[in-house]
């Protein structure tokens, strides 16, 4: 379930990475509009969205939901895995491993 999630997740990535840039600014026009009198209108309400922006919308909301999901499903795997325990992290290896290892024997120089 969670490789058919990530696989998915990519793919939405992608296609909103595609469909942003394909997308016009608001100030892509700016340029000209500022000597042509429609300056009013370039940075203006757009009025009614076009296929592009609504396609990145649901993309953008499918994203979220699934990176919600995603992280809320690891977090409990993880309580799952080790009850009791808490989660060091990376470093936990590291820390599990010196606990192991006996403290070197304390010497006194002879006077």
């Amino acid at each position: 379930m969670l490789l058919f999630l990530n696989v998915i997740y990519v793919l939405i990535a992608i296609a909103m990475i595609a469909l942003i840039l394909m997308q016009r600014g608001a100030g892509a026009q700016a340029g000209s509009g500022f000597g042509g009198g429609a300056s009013a209108t370039v940075f203006g309400a757009r009025g009614s969205s076009n296929f592009l922006s609504k396609a990145t919308k649901w993309l953008a909301i499918a994203f979220f939901v699934i990176s919600l999901f995603m992280g809320w499903q690891a977090s409990r795997s993880m309580a799952a895995a080790t009850p009791g325990k808490p989660d060091l992290g990376l470093l936990g290896g590291a820390a599990t491993q010196q606990a192991a290892k006996p403290a070197p024997a304390a010497t006194t120089p002879a006077a």
